[in-house]
């Protein structure tokens, strides 16, 4: 009798529990787009809180040594946008109203090569502000400089107070800001020349809630104003 051979089991196919190169790539791009839209989602939280509790002041003063116009841009061919004007116009009636005997014009030339001070300050002037009551500041290329260096020259002439000037949005991160310098202040607002639409009073402070939020955790230290 002939002896049969065991029959050798076929192995269980083993089943592969690895993903697809390209499916293991939809889902890196999905949580890192998840990632992103939380993390803006808070930067925009942090901001627009921050904002809220913002001060508008640290001092009951209604007179000031200065009045400080923070920068905006000049177009292109170096004319004040209404945003700038807004700006230059509402510091020209405090100035008018008593309010300081000087402008402190801050802003370098950011967004092309018109320095935004000399700009706002031929402005001024235009507006009847006499030239011995105007003080340029062209070098800032944000808020933080605007404040640090306008601050400088305060100290440089022994004046201890001012009333910031700016668009409603803008002020309190200025606000922010100034409250860490060694002065008195009072923010004040700068009415835009012309209605805005509701989208766009949204996006703006949407970007200052995110520019906000970048100011408490990161410009705060890292781009501190030095003496």
């Amino acid at each position: 009798m002939t002896a049969t051979r065991p029959s050798r089991a076929t192995p269980a196919r083993r089943v592969s529990h690895r993903r697809t190169p390209a499916r293991h790539r939809l889902s890196m791009q999905l949580r890192v787009t998840l990632a992103a839209f939380v993390l803006i989602c808070c930067l925009l939280g942090l901001g627009a809180v921050a904002r809220l509790l913002a001060p508008p002041s640290n001092t009951a003063l209604t007179r000031f040594d200065a009045i400080i116009v923070l920068g905006y841009p000049a177009d292109s061919d170096g004319n004040p946008t209404p945003g700038q004007l807004a700006r230059v116009s509402e510091g020209v009636r405090e100035y008018e109203r008593g309010v300081a005997p000087r402008l402190i014009l801050t802003g370098g030339a950011t967004h092309n090569h018109f320095t935004e001070a000399q700009v706002m300050a031929r402005s001024a002037e235009a507006q009847g502000i006499p030239a011995t009551a105007l003080f340029v500041e062209p070098q800032a290329r944000d808020t933080i400089e605007n404040a640090c260096f306008a601050e400088r020259i305060m100290k440089a002439h022994g004046w201890r107070s001012a009333e910031v000037v700016s668009r409603a949005s803008h002020l309190p991160r200025a606000g922010l800001i100034f409250n860490e310098l060694p002065l008195l202040w009072r923010t004040h607002t700068a009415p835009p020349l012309e209605p805005e639409s509701v989208v766009a009073q949204w996006a703006e402070a949407s970007v200052e809630d995110i520019k906000t939020a970048r100011y408490l955790v990161w410009a705060r230290w890292r781009e501190r104003c030095q003496p």
